[in-house]
């Protein structure tokens, strides 16, 4: 019984002279035991670091997004400014199948002439 207490607790020899273990690779996790001040300190720059990452990474895809959004915005206003012409020109097509001159419409025709003339 005592032999197996003590393999249990670790008494027994496993091969090692002086009686100390070294951790196997791929072996427990978690802390190490031994670790210096000087590495706590990276794990806290690392941390750090991480952190003001984090920070930039969603700083960036904020103003992405504000970008997109007045993409879209600036778009809206121009389908909308676009409908209206629609709708203005579909009323004009309408005057003229009733046999009338819409008003506007002998300044478009004007301001296209001009254009033609030019070129």
């Amino acid at each position: 019984m005592m032999e197996f207490e003590e393999m249990m607790i670790g008494g027994g020899n496993d091969g090692d002279e002086d009686g100390s273990r070294e951790r196997k690779e791929g072996g427990k996790r978690g802390r190490k035991p031994g670790r210096k001040a000087s590495e706590k300190s990276d794990v806290k720059a690392k941390l750090e670091r991480s952190r003001q990452s984090a920070r930039e990474c969603r700083a960036r895809k904020k103003l992405r997004y504000q970008y997109l959004e007045e993409l879209v915005a600036d778009r809206e206003k121009a389908v909308l400014a676009l409908r209206l012409e629609i709708e203005k020109y579909k009323v004009w097509c309408k005057e003229l199948d009733d046999g009338r001159i819409p008003d506007g419409f002998q300044e478009l025709l004007e301001e296209v002439g001009a254009l033609k003339q030019e070129k």
